[in-house]
Parts: C-alpha cells; sequence; structure tokens
C-alpha cells in the first residue's frame, strides 16, 4: 500500500517477543493487528499471534519481531502507532489511532 506508515515501539516490539517465547511459538510467528467490524464504536482492533502470511500483507520488523498487518486494516491503520503500556492497572499493546474520531473507555473499539 502506498504511503502505509505505521510506528511499532521498542517497547511494543520487546512485548511481542516476550509472548512468542513464553508461548513457546516458534520463529516463524508473528503479531497479527486486524480492523474488523463490531465492538461498540464500530470497529474493533483484533490482535494475534499468526504464522501464515497473506499475498497481501504488510510486515513490519522491528527488534526481531515481525508485526503484520492485512491491506484492508491498513486503511484504518495508516500513521498509526503500536505501544505496550504498563500501570498498576494491568498491561496493553495499544494503537494509538489518529484515523479514531472516537474510541471506548477500553480503547480496543473506534470509530473513523
Amino acid at each position: 500500500m502506498d504511503n502505509f506508515n505505521f510506528t511499532v515501539t521498542d517497547s511494543a516490539a520487546f512485548r511481542i517477543g516476550e509472548i512468542i517465547a513464553t508461548q513457546s511459538l516458534g520463529k516463524d510467528y508473528f503479531f497479527r493487528l486486524t480492523v474488523e467490524g463490531g465492538g461498540c464504536s464500530g470497529f474493533q482492533y483484533k490482535m494475534d499471534m499468526d504464522n501464515k502470511l497473506a499475498d497481501d500483507d504488510i510486515v513490519i520488523e522491528k527488534n526481531n519481531t515481525k508485526t503484520v498487518i492485512d491491506s484492508v486494516s491498513a486503511q484504518f491503520l495508516s500513521g498509526s502507532t503500536l505501544d505496550y503500556e504498563s500501570s498498576l492497572g494491568g498491561s496493553i499493546l495499544k494503537v494509538q489511532n489518529p484515523n479514531a474520531v472516537s474510541s471506548c473507555g477500553c480503547g480496543i473499539s473506534f470509530s473513523a
């Protein structure tokens, strides 16, 4: 996809690497971020570990990890950042999406 820009922070890449190692997944596994219809705001983020690439997938490599976004989801994610936040209340891989007009309190769903 032309002009697609997506950032994975160092902390997010480190956490993805930890998850893959903790779950004893092989080196061929990666983090897949997808945008789907649904959620309380219209769209929602789906986050999975996967090991199958599609022809139109976009691969972002950071610190020996891969984050993969399909071409349809990329339309909603251009300019976004994947970050890992940890606090007393818990920890989360979170998408900071400038394309989201609004989002729910949990940060998992948004409207565009």
